[in-house]
């Protein structure tokens, strides 16, 4: 209790010093440079695409639905001088190739886990790994420290997909149930499939004045083509613990490590208003977590967008102090 009453007063500390302004500012790299610094590598006969800078210990970047490395492209320069900094690009997302025959399952959380954990290992990535993570990129970070606790340095998430020990398994976003269950339906398939609904109203639409044309244009590249190119983006809300048996187990049992694993230290980047977090009982368990500290910065769910160098400098703080 006195480690989290310490995490708390340095979140408010955090919010006094600027925590909670919002922080807009030319791009890291525009969209086509950062297309071009991407390094490829050939994964189970797939390319997958990463952007890759520094050297030493590694921080590794995971993004979720709908985005890409390109997510993270104002937080690396802030740490890029304290480890070597690794952000994928998931299989079938950003520059990473599409995989054969899409449709329903082909884009399931086993096969993106199965593609990002090859790919750690083929990168030599297995030891004093910090984990920065989002969204499905949270599961997919949280899933492999579970399982792998004595490589992981350390964690940094937001927005991440957790399940409440003993509470039904329910959409991340409650207000937003219904457009959830559509997306498990034929209407869902034409919202995604014809109409880019993720990442033209979800992620687009969200970030409103947040986004330059160019960074509009590079979130949207990935799936330009209406149909196929767009299944990832469809499937991954159909992989939602609330619509996955095995997905609620599985985030089940990393929850349940995250709630005892006291050895592993966590920065909780609690984005305010947020969405994920916005609701209280999913934001009191993250909380919760022992050897944590939490920072508040504004900005909803996507909120590397926002406030990129609040987050930046946050993180750079935290991993400087792990030693």
């Amino acid at each position: 209790m006195k480690g989290l009453a310490v995490g708390r007063r340095q979140a408010i500390l955090a919010m006094g010093a600027g925590g909670l302004m919002a922080t807009a500012s030319p791009a890291f790299a525009n969209a086509a440079r950062w297309e071009d610094r991407k390094k490829r590598i050939a994964i189970f006969g797939q390319r997958m695409a990463y952007f890759e800078t520094g050297k030493g210990r590694p921080i590794v970047f995971l993004h979720g639905n709908p985005t890409s490395s390109y997510l993270w492209r104002n937080i690396i320069p802030h740490v890029e001088h304290l480890g070597r900094c690794i952000a994928p690009d998931l299989i079938g997302m950003g520059d990473s190739a599409k995989l054969p025959n899409p449709g329903a399952g082909v884009y399931a959380y086993a096969t993106h886990r199965k593609y990002v954990f090859e790919l750690l290992l083929r990168l030599d990535v297995e030891r004093d790994i910090i984990f920065v993570i989002h969204d499905w990129g949270a599961a997919l970070g949280f899933d492999y420290a579970s399982h792998n606790p004595g490589a992981v340095r350390g964690i940094a998430y937001s927005e991440a997909i957790l399940r409440v020990p003993g509470a039904p398994p329910e959409p991340p976003v409650a207000a937003a149930r219904a457009l959830f269950d559509k997306f498990q339906t034929s209407e869902g398939e034409k919202l995604i499939l014809e109409q880019n609904f993720f990442v033209e109203r979800l992620l687009i639409g969200g970030l409103k004045y947040y986004l330059t044309a160019a960074d509009e244009a590079e979130y949207r590249r990935p799936y330009l083509e209406p149909g196929a190119s767009r299944w990832p983006t469809l499937q991954w809300p159909r992989e939602l613990p609330a619509y996955n048996q095995t997905n609620a187990e599985i985030a089940a049992a990393y929850s349940a490590w995250l709630a005892g694993s006291t050895h592993t230290p966590k920065l909780f980047v609690h984005a305010l208003p947020g969405a994920i977090f916005a609701n209280p009982e999913l934001l009191k368990f993250a909380l919760s977590f022992p050897n944590q500290k939490e920072v508040r910065v504004y900005g909803p769910h996507f909120v590397q967008e926002v406030s990129p160098h609040a987050i930046g400098r946050a993180l750079a703080e935290w991993i400087e102090s792990l030693g």
